[in-house]
């Protein structure tokens, strides 16, 4: 894999395209960029993380920064202690769902956001030229450790639920927390909900107990525990626990998309308003906010976190989210969050009286297609502009790639943030349409 760098920050293969001196030189850029104040630093669980922590903490030293350090926290716990503590920016330490090989380095604004695309410019523009403004020896600081995080990110999230209403109910849940950072945050709040909890993968090594990505293929002994324990659901973090996939009380697998669609429906009902959502997101949480009626609708956004925030905060929203298991409630913060996820999915439970696989089941539901090739930047500006002239009288969104909406589904073509490949996502209320729309364009890129 060749090193990535974007608005989602830097990821590489570890000692291959990301390697200690990379990290030190962004180090230096963010640091340069900031012109110094806190930066708080946190890790996923992976055995190279402390590794590129410290290389990336001599970087902030260097320019001037105070680092201040929270070990293995979740991406979540970290943005919100950037805020909490009033921190000039954060770093967060992860590769995501990425295999063990990967690590990365993602950059947090004073908000605990990523960075806009022209900051992020700035800071690549920074690394690339070496304009580092490194201090003198008496203006180095010294790192500090910070331990509240976790503590702090579980009470933020029991604040926004019942939990005397959902501890009264008693749930027994299954958590798998893939030997990854979310592990002693997602226990502590589920405890502190009143459930009774069988952890599997609990221990932060980062030696991934099986694929970390949370799809149905990755969560076999999640279903299966589900079954065996009799418990009314199973979550699924990734490794830095800001996604959370979702097992109904049969063991079925309801997936990743259902994260948000299940939070929409509570919120909905709760705290009618808009939200926001990515343009590779489900049409389910459309025909949520259309059942509710009032002030419920839905706001489309670019592919990113930072840009469902923006449109959060553009248009008001009370939540927002993406298709990929994050959901994001401001009350907590401005990132995608597993623990926000599951206090939502047990209160909805809680307050409806219903099990999930109903609440699953009264959604309306639809068929997605995911699909990915390789493709140069080069060529995938070709498809995008094809693809937008193909169905130029149809409805269509570019402001991320291309998206086309019909009255039956809607397919979304774009180039990926953190690897050399273009994606294809269709939705429909059929295979068949959605296996159709697919190949629509699969062969307008065949001829490109």
């Amino acid at each position: 894999m060749a090193l990535m760098m974007s608005v989602s920050g830097v990821r590489g293969v570890v000692g291959q395209t990301l390697t200690p001196g990379l990290a030190v030189d962004l180090g230096c850029a963010f640091g340069t960029l900031l012109g110094g104040g806190q930066v708080v630093i946190g890790r996923d669980s992976r055995p190279s993380g402390p590794m590129i922590e410290a290389a990336v903490v001599a970087g902030l030293l260097a320019t001037g920064c105070e680092p201040v350090l929270l070990g293995v926290a979740s991406t979540p716990a970290i943005a919100l202690m950037v805020s909490r503590l009033h921190a000039a920016g954060g770093i967060v330490i992860t590769a995501s769902h990425n295999p063990i090989p990967y690590n990365g380095i993602k950059f947090l604004t004073d908000e605990g956001l990523a960075p806009p695309p022209e900051r992020a410019r700035q800071l690549f523009d920074l690394h690339q030229s070496r304009a580092f403004k490194l201090v003198d020896a008496t203006s180095v600081h010294k790192p500090r450790v910070e331990p509240t995080a976790a503590r702090t990110h579980v009470q933020a999230a029991l604040g926004i639920v019942d939990q005397p209403g959902i501890a009264a109910r008693g749930f027994h849940v299954v958590l798998d927390s893939v030997n990854g950072a979310g592990g002693e945050e997602g226990l502590m709040l589920l405890e502190q909900l009143g459930c009774r909890v069988a952890h599997l993968n609990g221990e932060p090594t980062g030696l991934f107990a099986h694929t970390p990505e949370p799809l149905a293929e990755n969560l076999t002994d999640l279903c299966d525990a589900v079954r065996r324990e009799g418990a009314c659901a199973g979550f699924a973090q990734d490794p830095d626990a800001d996604r959370l996939a979702i097992v109904d009380e049969t063991g079925r697998y309801v997936g990743e998309e259902y994260t948000l669609a299940l939070q929409a429906r509570y919120m909905f009902e709760t705290h009618p308003g808009s939200a926001a959502a990515n343009l590779s997101t489900s049409r389910m949480i459309d025909d949520l906010a259309a059942a509710a009626g009032g002030p419920c609708r839905v706001y489309r956004s670019p592919v990113g976190e930072a840009n469902v925030v923006a449109t959060m905060k553009q248009h008001g929203c009370v939540f927002g989210g993406e298709g990929n298991g994050g959901v994001i409630d401001p009350r907590v913060g401005v990132v995608r969050d597993s623990l926000v996820a599951m206090a939502i999915v047990l209160q909805l439970m809680a307050r409806t009286g219903k099990r999930l696989s109903t609440l699953v089941d009264e959604i309306p539901r639809y068929v997605m297609l995911k699909t990915k090739f390789e493709c140069t930047q080069e060529r995938i500006a070709r498809v995008l502009a094809a693809v937008r002239e193909r169905y130029r009288q149809e409805k269509v969104n570019d402001s991320d790639g291309v998206r086309v909406d019909f009255a039956d589904g809607w397919v979304h073509v774009r180039g990926s943030n953190t690897e050399p490949i273009i994606r294809i996502i269709a939705e429909a209320a059929t295979r068949e349409r959605a296996d159709e729309l697919v190949g629509q364009i699969q062969a307008i890129a065949s001829r490109l």
